[in-house]
C-alpha cells in the first residue's frame, strides 16, 4: 500500500478515501435537480404569471423559450471558461449567478425584466455539465466515467419527475414568487456546500485513479507538465466534432418535445384531465431516471470487457437513439391510450440511454484539456435542437391541428443521431494547435 499525502491508494491503484469523489458526483447531482427546478419553475407558473402580467399565449410562448437560446450559445464559451479555469470556480459562479437570477425574478413586476431573467438563467446554467465532465475526467478513469456522469446527469430526469407537484405545492403555499426564490435559495446553499467541499485531485492521486488506464495516464502525466496548447477554434476544424453536433441536435429535438408539450398532447390527444395529466405526465420521466443510469452502466460494461471507449459509448447512444425512434414513430396510428402512454414511456426512457454517455463519450474524443469544450460544443448543438422542438411542434400544430407529424418528426431525427453518432463518428480527435 503506497501513501499519497495525506491519503492512500489500494494495490488496485483507486484512492482508499473513495467517499470524497463519490460524495463530489453526489452534490453535482444535488446540483442537476436544482438546476432543472430552476428552469421547470416558470412552466409551472406559465398560467398564474400570464393571468398576472397580462401575457397573451404568443407571449407566454416566447418567455417560456426565452432560456433555451442563450443556453445554446453560452455553451460555446462555458466549455473553454471550464477547461481555463476549473470546475470548483466555473460551478461556483455558475449556481450562484443563476440562484441570483432566479431569486431577482421573483420581484419583476413587468414582462420585459422577467424575460432579461430567463435569459441570464439561460447564460449561468451553461457551465453546469460542463463542470460535471471536468470533475469526472479529473476524478475517474475512462472505465470509470460512464457511471458518475450519468449520475449527474440523472438529477435532470429526478427533476422533471417531481417538478410537477412540489412547484405546485410551493406555489399554493407560498405564491409564485415565494415559489421562486425558495428555488433560488436551494442554489445558493449548493454554491456554499460546493466552496466548502470540492477540490481537484493531486497530481499523485491522478495517477493513481488512472494507473490501470495507461492512455490516460500518460495524458493525466503530459497535462499537469505542459501549458495547454490546443486552440478552442481547432475542435471544429475536425469532423468528428460536427458528428456529434448533428448527432445530439437528433436527440435533443425528440427530448425537448416531451419537456414542452407532452402535458399539452395528453390533455389535447389523449382526453386527460389536467389534475391526471400531473401524475401520468410524471411517468415517461421516472423512466427516462432508468434510461440515464443503464446507458452509463452499459458502457462502462463494455469497456471492462475490453471493447474500445469510442465503442462502449456508442452502444448505448445508437441503441437508444433507434428504439426511440422505434417507439414514437407508431404514436400516431394507435388508437389506444395505454399502448400510447407505453410507448411514450419507452420512447423516453430510450432517449435517455445517450444522455450522460454522450457527455463521457466527449471525455473520450477530446484531448484532455479539451475535453470540457467539446462537451460544451457537444451540447450546443443539442440545444438548438432542444430551441427548435417548442417552435417547429407549435407551427405543426397550427398548421395540422395534430401532434402525428410531431412525433414522425422526431422519429426521424432521432434516425438522423443515431446515423451520425453510429456511422460517421469513429475515432478520438488528436491535439492540435
Amino acid at each position: 500500500m503506497n501513501k499519497i499525502g495525506n491519503n492512500h491508494v489500494t494495490s488496485t491503484g483507486k484512492p482508499k478515501k473513495a467517499g470524497l469523489r463519490w460524495g463530489i458526483i453526489l452534490l453535482l447531482l444535488l446540483g442537476a435537480v436544482v438546476n432543472y427546478l430552476d428552469r421547470s419553475n416558470l412552466s409551472i407558473a406559465n398560467t398564474t404569471i400570464a393571468a398576472e402580467f397580462g401575457l397573451s399565449s404568443t407571449q407566454m410562448g416566447l418567455l417560456l423559450s426565452a432560456f433555451l437560446w442563450p443556453y445554446a450559445l453560452a455553451n460555446l464559451p462555458a466549455g473553454w471558461l471550464v477547461d481555463r479555469f476549473g470546475p470548483k470556480k466555473m460551478f461556483a459562479w455558475a449556481s450562484g449567478l443563476w440562484s441570483v437570477a432566479t431569486i431577482i425574478s421573483a420581484f419583476v413586476n413587468t414582462y420585459s425584466l422577467l424575460y432579461a431573467m430567463r435569459m441570464l438563467l439561460g447564460v449561468s446554467e451553461s457551465p453546469f455539465f460542463t463542470s460535471g465532465l471536468k470533475v469526472t475526467e479529473r476524478w475517474f478513469a475512462k472505465s470509470e466515467r460512464g457511471l458518475p456522469t450519468s449520475i449527474i446527469n440523472t438529477g435532470s430526469q429526478i427533476a422533471n419527475a417531481i417538478a410537477p407537484p412540489l412547484l405546485t405545492v410551493l406555489m399554493l403555499t407560498m405564491t409564485w414568487r415565494g415559489m421562486f426564490i425558495f428555488v433560488g435559495a436551494m442554489g445558493l446553499i449548493i454554491m456554499l456546500i460546493w466552496l466548502k467541499v470540492y477540490r481537484d485531485p493531486t497530481f499523485a492521486e491522478k495517477q493513481a485513479i488512472t494507473q490501470n488506464d495507461m492512455a490516460d495516464k500518460s495524458n493525466a502525466v503530459q497535462s499537469e507538465t505542459q501549458a495547454p496548447t490546443a486552440k478552442w477554434s481547432s475542435l471544429f476544424k475536425n469532423s468528428s466534432t460536427w458528428f456529434m453536433i448533428i448527432g445530439n441536435f437528433g436527440i435533443m429535438f425528440t427530448i425537448w418535445v416531451y419537456l414542452t408539450w407532452l402535458p399539452s398532447y395528453l390533455e389535447k390527444e389523449q382526453g386527460f384531465t389536467l389534475k391526471e395529466t400531473g401524475w401520468i405526465a410524471s411517468i415517461p420521466f421516472v423512466a427516462g431516471i432508468i434510461g440515464v443510469l443503464l446507458g452509463g452502466f452499459i458502457s462502462d460494461y463494455f469497456i471492462r470487457k475490453g471493447v474500445a471507449p469510442v465503442t462502449s459509448r456508442k452502444i448505448p447512444i445508437v441503441g437508444g437513439a433507434i428504439l426511440a425512434a422505434a417507439s414514437v414513430a407508431p404514436i400516431p396510428f394507435i388508437d389506444s391510450t395505454v399502448v400510447s402512454i407505453v410507448l411514450l414511456s419507452v420512447g423516453y426512457f430510450a432517449s435517455q440511454l445517450p444522455s450522460g454517455v454522450i457527455w463521457t463519450l466527449a471525455a473520450d474524443i477530446a484531448p484532455g484539456e479539451q475535453v470540457a469544450s467539446l462537451g460544451a460544443i457537444q451540447n450546443f448543438g443539442g440545444f438548438l435542437g432542444a430551441a427548435l422542438a417548442p417552435i417547429a411542434t407549435g407551427y405543426i400544430l397550427d398548421t395540422t391541428g395534430s401532434f402525428n407529424n410531431v412525433f414522425l418528426l422526431g422519429a426521424s431525427l432521432l434516425v438522423m443521431g443515431a446515423i451520425s453518432y453510429g456511422v460517421f463518428l469513429k475515432k478520438p480527435i488528436t491535439r492540435t494547435t
